[in-house]
């Protein structure tokens, strides 16, 4: 195994001393720029990194942020939203030389628990923190922990365990922010103009913030086009496509079934268009389907998914830039990503004549 260069590796080669090396990779003063700059030059030609635990030790920063996804495992294999949200996170990050250190846990407990090591170890300079709860322990505990974060989705204030949340966020705290109930509005707006009047939302979790407000927002729109909660309404599932795939199903096989589905997401969105071929529901023909997040699924699909088009990956660098801000000394802040628009495409139709009243 190769050994790591070390400060007297560069010191020999660069021919200073190694206080010299100290003091010219830790940007203090004791040494010319020129011998600065040949000093650095050296570090990169050996390919020195510092040392984290040192440095946390020492009490400089790590380099790193943290991602942490409690969710299940089986959901994520296939879900497209939270690869091109790292992705546009790596991007910055990336640009700024800082790490992202990404752990995958079973459940919010566990999530806090990764906090609190990290916290502990010093491994991190701030975190980044997905699917906001409707009852979420995390925003006060990183407040207690003085823990730099961004929450990517509109959170309760630290303190606030009860349902709904938002408002400015408060001490280390940032958001970055998606408008759901303008996304809502324009698949319904869409939906009721083709004439459909019975629409059923197949959810995601029923315990995360962006659930329940799109949920709301479906109510809230229905009843603003005269639709009662036996006409337009919400199921709950866990994103995956086997959840999504049983709850068509059971809807479709209702007396009164709905004309159009609106799915949380792309895969579950897929799953219901195969269960409506594989129950002979023709889609647009009999059946409308819009998916909350675009993708290559929903485009090579037949016949190819409506969609809200959105920019996720820059969602993912809204929230990466809004935290290495707070790093630099910034106060945290709130950031509302770019509005997503609804792309019409052959799954949406007029409902049958006879299907509506």
């Amino acid at each position: 195994m190769a050994r790591r260069p070390t400060i007297k590796d560069i010191a020999r080669q660069a021919g200073v001393s190694e206080s010299a090396v100290s003091f010219a990779l830790n940007d203090r003063p004791g040494v010319s720029q020129d011998t600065r700059a040949r000093i650095r030059r050296v570090a990169e030609e050996l390919g020195w990194q510092p040392n984290s635990a040192a440095r946390a030790l020492s009490g400089e920063r790590s380099g790193a942020v943290g991602l942490v996804l409690a969710r299940p495992a089986h959901t994520l294999g296939v879900e497209s939203f939270f690869l091109q949200l790292v992705s546009g996170i790596q991007e910055v990050l990336s640009a700024a030389r800082t790490a992202l250190l990404f752990q995958v846990v079973e459940d919010i407990d566990a999530e806090c628990a990764v906090y609190r090591r990290w916290w502990a170890e010093r491994r991190v300079d701030g975190v980044l923190v997905v699917d906001p709860r409707t009852s979420d322990p995390r925003p006060a505990l990183l407040e207690q922990l003085a823990l730099p974060a961004v929450t990517i989705g509109e959170a309760a204030p630290a303190g606030d365990t009860g349902a709904g949340g938002g408002g400015a966020p408060s001490g280390t705290l940032s958001s970055v922010r998606a408008d759901d109930a303008r996304a809502m509005a324009q698949v319904l707006d869409h939906l009721h103009e083709l004439g459909h009047r019975r629409v059923t939302h197949i959810a995601g979790l029923p315990g995360l913030a962006h659930t329940v407000r799109r949920m709301e927002s479906l109510r809230t729109e229905a009843a603003r086009r005269g639709l009662g909660p036996d006409q337009v309404r919400s199921v709950v599932t866990d994103y995956s496509d086997a959840e999504g795939a049983d709850a068509t199903r059971r809807v479709l096989a209702e007396p009164l079934p709905p004309t159009a589905l609106v799915y949380d997401n792309d895969v579950m969105a897929v799953a219901g268009s195969a269960v409506a071929a594989e129950l002979g529901i023709p889609v647009p023909g009999r059946l409308s389907i819009v998916a909350w997040d675009d993708s290559a699924l929903c485009r090579v699909t037949h016949p190819r998914l409506t969609a809200l088009v959105r920019d996720t990956a820059g969602f993912g660098r809204l929230a990466a830039e809004e935290l290495l801000a707070v790093l630099a000394g910034s106060p945290p802040g709130v950031r509302i990503s770019e509005q997503p628009r609804l792309e019409p495409r052959e799954s949406t139709a007029p409902p049958p004549a006879h299907t509506e009243s």
